[in-house]
């Protein structure tokens, strides 16, 4: 079923003598120029910083758990505390190979995540090193030539402390 009314109107490019009316812009306002558009652009931009630095102080609150739960498993070698500081080493471990997963959500020109990244990744190198620390206070860090090498002599222990009733 065709149109009874149609009308076509010509572009004024074909006809340059028809001048354009008062008032009239034949560009389309930019939407990053509006005010509106301007300052949605702007608080989006401020929501996805804040969180960028609230993703970025996540691994603190897990560095007090580990460090809670590391103290509770004590000093002795068993398969709690074992499971605890290998938990303490591996989440970091796998948090700083996915660091720009963990970012991407907030990536965005007006936004500048190399402050939140340098601080996700400090503190997930302390966890490690809180990991790190308890595997020393449980002995199982090489740290002498005779955990090596056989034939040498384990080293001396400088300091032994014990209970207060001598004998």
């Amino acid at each position: 079923m065709a149109r009874r009314w149609n009308f076509d109107i010509p572009d004024s490019s074909s006809h340059p003598t028809v001048p354009d009316p008062p008032g009239f812009a034949r560009s389309t306002p930019d939407l990053d120029e509006s005010s509106g558009s301007r300052q949605r652009n702007d608080t989006e931009a401020a929501w996805k910083s804040q969180k960028a630095w609230e993703v970025a102080q996540a691994p603190f609150k897990n560095l007090l758990m580990m460090g809670f739960m590391m103290w509770m498993a004590g000093n002795t070698v068993h398969l709690f505390s074992m499971g605890i500081t290998f938990s303490a080493l591996w989440q970091p471990i796998s948090a700083l190979r996915s660091v720009g997963k963990v970012f991407e959500p907030f990536k965005d020109p007006r936004v500048d995540l190399n402050a939140p990244r340098l601080l996700f990744i400090a503190l997930n190198l302390g966890g490690m090193a809180l990991g790190m620390w308890k595997l020393n206070t449980l002995g199982l860090l090489p740290t002498h030539a005779s955990d090596w090498v056989f034939s040498l002599s384990p080293a001396k222990e400088v300091e032994f402390a014990g209970g207060g009733a001598s004998f």
